[in-house]
């Protein structure tokens, strides 16, 4: 593995599928200030990578991708700090989902409250048949926030309140009835289901997938008809690479 910094380690291979781990966090790689700021500093080193066509984010250990935010830390904070303290991690979560490319979260164990946030602001989620999932933040006092607001749009109100107002955990298949993750994994094939997915957006034109990301972004927070108006433009710009012409020749001579 190649340190980027203390936090935050990558392995790259040959097709361009980069796995970004979250490193030296402890068992449950929880998210103190020095870890969010350093897996944040080591995303956006890599944004800029062009050849990078898919982006695995993991923990280093087993136990969970984020287990959560540092609440020794958190126990400490004041009015300012904790400005602060969350700045950061909305920061990092931003890292994640502004990346050009696809982003996949990698998800065995446990993945609470900030962890749920950054796994949230990726494009997509894969779990470990055993994993477990909550926003447990009004328990300790403090309100659910920052990328918590991802939360409605991926599940619906109705659930997203359950989970940020109720604090109760909620384990695989329960995510995956609710649209929480995207594929839960047989025990043992964690990784094969997230191989199964970078194979899939390998497939696709990277040039597209990028273009594709950065639409969904502004869908998200533009009205219809400005994003239909939008995506003509963006639809044009993608005939600028040879990417259009050469994939549909290639579909058009598998097809005879």
């Amino acid at each position: 593995m190649e340190m980027l910094n203390q936090h935050c380690g990558i392995t790259r291979d040959a097709r361009g599928v980069v796995h970004v781990a979250i490193c030296n966090a402890g068992s449950l790689n929880i998210l103190g200030s020095p870890v969010t700021d350093a897996v944040r500093e080591g995303l956006q080193q890599l944004a800029s990578d062009r050849s990078i066509r898919v982006v695995v984010l993991r923990g280093q250990s087993e136990k969970s991708m984020i287990g959560g935010a540092d609440i020794k830390e958190m126990a400490k904070l004041d009015r300012r700090s904790a400005e602060a303290f969350i700045s950061r991690l909305r920061d990092l979560c931003e890292a994640v989902r502004q990346f050009p490319a696809p982003v996949i979260a990698r998800m065995p164990g446990w993945c609470l409250g900030g962890g749920l946030e950054v796994a949230a602001a990726c494009d997509f989620r894969i779990a470990a048949h055993d994993a477990h999932f909550g926003m447990p933040e009004v328990r300790v006092g403090i309100p659910s926030v920052i990328h918590a607001a991802l939360l409605p749009r991926l599940i619906g109100w109705a659930r997203a309140r359950w989970l940020v107002m109720t604090a109760e955990n909620i384990d695989a298949p329960t995510a995956l009835a609710w649209g929480l993750v995207d594929k839960v994994a047989p025990e043992g094939g964690l990784d094969a289901e997230v191989e199964h997915l970078v194979k899939a957006l390998l497939a696709c034109g990277p040039e597209a997938l990028r273009s594709q990301k950065a639409l969904l972004r502004q869908w998200e927070e533009l009205p219809l008809t400005e994003s239909v108006n939008l995506s003509v433009k963006v639809f044009g710009e993608s005939f600028l690479t040879d990417e259009p012409t050469r994939l549909m020749q290639a579909f058009v001579n598998r097809k005879r």
